[in-house]
């Protein structure tokens, strides 16, 4: 396994005072599909309990992973589900959603994710779409060797196995799988498809200690996948198809030119995204 970097989570607070480790790629340099990488990880209420109040979001798909706790996720279409450990939930917001993620009251810690796809220009004002795994339960591949992986989106293969995702179809070609290592443990995969391939550790340590938690490795295009863990560990592999297009970013909204990022703005503060009742 080729890693070409490695970038650190950084503490920062979201929402109404969550607290959170954020990667982020706004810039387009190192991320691309993806636009940045949250993770709440916390058994201490006060950090989380604020959740996210209604806002907006136009020209990026949002995926939310749970490994711990609970959310209910509220949107102007009228869709208010409750996201519970083990599920994800897609919302692709294209032309303009407004939701709210907060906490569930019986949520005794929280450990989950909000990941940013970035949506093809040409895709960005079509209309929003919303799905989740509530009803469908993630297909999991254990192999015998200490792993075990979860297919959150898209399909995926460990040797002759292969679970696929009921959500398929997010932007980019995007791929996301949670990968638990026993101690022990080791999950080798051939190389994907998709160019860009991430690695974001998210419990214990990889490779004997030399990458953490809260580590985002990148790795070289084409690569294959081992994974192995001393003293067990959790880690979350990205995949997505760089978009390879300008990015025009400002608070909860992503466009190709700052024009579009304007008008985005307007067409909220005109009430044009709805509300939530």
């Amino acid at each position: 396994m080729k890693v070409l970097q490695v970038l650190q989570a950084l503490p920062t607070q979201d929402g109404d005072g969550v607290n959170i480790r954020r990667v982020a790629g706004f810039d387009g340099r190192y991320l691309d599909p993806f636009l940045m990488l949250d993770e709440l990880k916390s058994d201490d209420r006060k950090d989380y309990m604020g959740g996210f109040p209604p806002h907006p979001h136009r020209g990026i798909e949002t995926f939310t992973y749970l490994i711990k706790g609970g959310f209910e996720h509220r949107d102007h279409l009228g869709n208010k589900k409750a996201i519970r450990s083990g599920d994800v939930q897609w919302m692709s917001t294209g032309r303009g959603v407004v939701h709210s993620e907060m906490p569930l009251a019986e949520s005794d810690g929280l450990h989950g994710f909000q990941i940013w796809i970035n949506m093809p220009s040409a895709e960005k004002m079509r209309p929003p779409r919303y799905q989740d795994s509530t009803s469908t339960p993630l297909p999991v591949i254990e192999n015998g060797t200490g792993a075990r992986l979860r297919a959150l989106g898209g399909s995926w293969q460990v040797a002759e196995q292969i679970a696929e995702s009921p959500l398929n179809n997010l932007a980019a070609d995007a791929a996301l799988a949670d990968v638990e290592l026993q101690p022990g443990g080791r999950l080798d995969l051939a190389p994907l498809d998709q160019s860009k391939v991430m690695v974001y550790i998210h419990t214990g340590s990889l490779a004997q200690g030399q990458y953490k938690s809260g580590d985002l490795l990148i790795l070289e295009p084409g690569s294959d996948l081992a994974l192995s863990s001393e003293h067990g560990g959790g880690a979350l592999i990205l995949a997505g198809e760089p978009l390879q297009q300008p990015i025009a970013h400002m608070g909860p909204f992503v466009m190709t030119t700052q024009d579009e990022l304007m008008q985005a703005v307007r067409d909220y503060q005109a009430g044009r995204f709805g509300t939530i009742e």
